[in-house]
This record gives C-alpha cells, sequence and structure tokens, in this order.
C-alpha cells in the first residue's frame, strides 16, 4: 500500500468539552488525520476555548460536521469503524487498522451509546489501565490511537527525525 493513498478519519461524537476537542484538532492537523465531529457538540465551534487549543492548527484541518450520528453513519455507510470504549474487550494495539479506518470515540461524560458496542462488539477497543479509574483524558486517548494507527503504518508522510536549532547533532 503507497503511504500516499493512507487515510486515517477521527470522530467525536456529541463532544462536550472545547478544550479536548480543540486538542484532538491539533493532533489530527499535527498527524495529517482527517476529522469527524458528530453533533450535538456541548459548545459552538466558534468557542473561544476550542480555538485557543487548536487555533495555530485549524487552517490544516480536513474536517467535516455532521448534525448526529444517523446523518455520520449514513455519509459513511461501509467504513471500516473502530469503537474505543472503557467497556471494550480487546486491547486497541491488538488490532490491525485498515487504510481509511474511522476511530470513534464518545462524550467525556457517557462514552458511545452501550447499543452501539454491543452491535459492534468485534470492533470495540480499550486502552488497559488501572481497575476502577472512570476513563483517560478523552484527547490523550486519541491521540494514543492515532499514534498506534501510525506506528502500525509506518509513519506515513510525517517528519520522523528533528533537528536542533542552536546546535548540530554531531560533534564537532
Amino acid at each position: 500500500m503507497e503511504h500516499q493513498d493512507l487515510r486515517l478519519n477521527i470522530v467525536l461524537v456529541e463532544p462536550r468539552i472545547p478544550q479536548n476537542t480543540g486538542n484532538v484538532a491539533r493532533t489530527c492537523a499535527a498527524t495529517g488525520a482527517r476529522l469527524h465531529l458528530v453533533g450535538p457538540m456541548g459548545f459552538t465551534i466558534t468557542d473561544a476555548k476550542l480555538k485557543r487549543a487548536g487555533l495555530d492548527y485549524w487552517h490544516l484541518l480536513d474536517i467535516t460536521y455532521y448534525e448526529n450520528s444517523a446523518e455520520f453513519f449514513e455519509k459513511n455507510a461501509g467504513g471500516r469503524f473502530f469503537y474505543f470504549s472503557t467497556k471494550g474487550q480487546r486491547v486497541f494495539s491488538q488490532v490491525e487498522y485498515p487504510n481509511d479506518a474511522y476511530l470513534v470515540f464518545g462524550r467525556e461524560d457517557a462514552g458511545l451509546p452501550e447499543e452501539l458496542l454491543r452491535q459492534n462488539q468485534e470492533y470495540c477497543v480499550r486502552l488497559p489501565m488501572r481497575q476502577g479509574l472512570r476513563s483517560l483524558n478523552l484527547s490523550n486517548t486519541v491521540a494514543v490511537g492515532v499514534y498506534e494507527v501510525l506506528r502500525q503504518w509506518g509513519y506515513p508522510k510525517l517528519q520522523n527525525q528533528g533537528q536542533l536549532t542552536q546546535y548540530s547533532w554531531q560533534e564537532e
């Protein structure tokens, strides 16, 4: 599979916290992932907190908005969906993610609907964590999921080496 053909989709279903969505938008912009925002949302896109978290990168986003989940699934019928949930039975890193995968994340306060999870249980994944804790922060979970997929794909189209601004990595 050619690197230029690989595409990753991040789906936030009814996000509630603008800073989380701004951070997710920043992750999507930095990695080239496509962002899908599914309403109703707990804020407006013009919210100052959202813009502050992702402002420098907002113009780099490939973003699509949907009124509700029904519209999202109708317009993306046939997609390969992976549902991230604390209720998932499989560890996220044990899944092989195909090109054009959709990583789906639910509301910060409620997650994804259990009916949706039950109907798609073989595609429900989780990040391991200590028992008794509710969940990780949404934007952190998205970042972990995104980078696992990109790791599997060999980090296509991403800069894999940095450089110092005042010094050389080479000893003189």
